[in-house]
């Protein structure tokens, strides 16, 4: 009765915990536009942005185990979807985000199919291709693209109800898609879905035994990886207002997956770490130097992946699990209580006569005493 109890309680905290976490961030989230200057609230903007693409992208890479080095023609694809509508046939701005999504999923889909019979490497050459035709492709679609140009559409103005300030109201809409495109990625993990995700992540072969649908799964993953990139880009093109084949380029999907990688992978709240890491790192490698920013982004990575292998999200378990694993009482002081030496101290260390005294006294009484001088005996006496 005692454990339930203790079960009890521990959930009871661990929930409790985890409300107020949501509530300070949630005060925080909502009280940051009014603190921070115009260009700082537009880079917020961009980590939340960048946290949908890529929270699409953990449901592929980090809870489907596959492998995708093209999400960002999936990105560009969502983008060009708003800015050609915004453009040529002068739609609403909320009626581009549906559509973006729709015709990102559907995409998806019919690029799923190389996943039902590649893997690994060969799989992300594949997906690598699709990033790099995409702009080339672009640029020849002149009538609808605007070549290499690109479009220039107008950004999502706020109410006149609102009081806001253009960036403020971007901003607060961008938060609300974003905290639905993650409430949406954790139900859809805690579903069949996502647990026949997780099956043929760590196991192809069992999860086909216990009849799990490979083809049906794998196809789905890049589906719903590709829909979250295309809203993602739907929101781009709203902030930004201009969009050019020149700005999706196959060096995007490579910073996706890297700040994915680096945010932690199979985590809830990897992506929006990730997306901070793409937003800030590669302007503050171009501050710190101009000559080869590349350089310098590539040592932030190196550095970051040496102190959190798991990625940043799993950086406070790790902390935690250290402390948890230091010596308790006396430890922390590097004596123990005997002798005054350190824990680690191996008695062939010490002196034979502390050695001698810490030993435990022989019991004689189970050895008969002999004469001195006496022959051995034998095996017949």
């Amino acid at each position: 009765m005692s454990t339930i109890t203790t079960a009890l309680g521990t959930d009871r905290a661990r929930r409790l915990r985890a409300a107020l976490t949501l509530l300070l961030a949630t005060a925080v989230a909502v009280g940051a536009p009014f603190y921070f200057a115009p260009f700082q609230v537009f880079q917020l903007t961009m980590v939340l942005l960048y946290a949908v693409a890529l929270a699409g992208l953990n449901l592929l890479v980090g809870f489907g185990g596959q492998i995708s080095l093209g999400h960002g023609a999936f990105f560009a694809a969502g983008a060009y979807a708003t800015a050609v509508m915004l453009d040529r046939y002068d739609t609403g701005h909320l009626a581009t985000l549906p559509v973006a999504a729709a015709g990102c999923f559907l995409l998806g889909l019919g690029f799923g199919v190389p996943a039902l019979r590649l893997r690994g490497l060969y799989l992300a050459l594949v997906t690598l291709s699709f990033a790099v035709f995409l702009p080339p492709l672009l640029k020849r679609l002149e009538p609808v693209t605007g070549g290499s140009m690109g479009l220039t559409v107008d950004k999502l103005r706020p109410p006149a109800w609102s009081g806001m300030a253009e960036d403020q109201w971007m901003y607060f809409v961008v938060l609300a898609v974003t905290a639905v495109a993650l409430l949406l990625a954790r139900n859809l993990l805690r579903s069949r879905v996502g647990r026949a995700l997780l099956a043929v992540r760590d196991n192809e072969s069992a999860a086909e035994v216990m009849g799990v649908r490979l083809s049906l799964h794998k196809t789905l993953a890049f589906a719903w990886s590709a829909l979250f990139a295309g809203v993602a880009g739907c929101l781009y093109t709203w902030v930004i207002g201009f969009v050019s084949p020149d700005s999706f380029s196959f060096v995007l999907s490579i910073t996706l997956l890297a700040g994915l990688v680096v945010g932690g992978l199979a985590s809830l709240y990897g992506p929006l770490l990730g997306g901070a890491f793409v937003m800030y790192v590669p302007s503050v490698s171009q501050d710190v130097s101009e000559a080869a920013p590349g350089v310098v982004f590539g040592l932030l990575i190196i550095t970051v992946m040496l102190v959190a292998p798991t990625g940043l999200a799993g950086l406070p378990g790790r902390a935690l699990g250290a402390i948890a694993r230091r010596p308790p009482g006396t430890a922390a002081l590097g004596r123990t209580p005997e002798a005054g030496s350190p824990p680690d101290a191996r008695p062939e260390s010490r002196p034979a006569s502390e050695r001698s005294a810490t030993l435990p006294p022989a019991d004689l009484s189970v050895v008969e005493a002999e004469p001195v001088g006496a022959p051995p005996r034998t095996e017949k006496e």
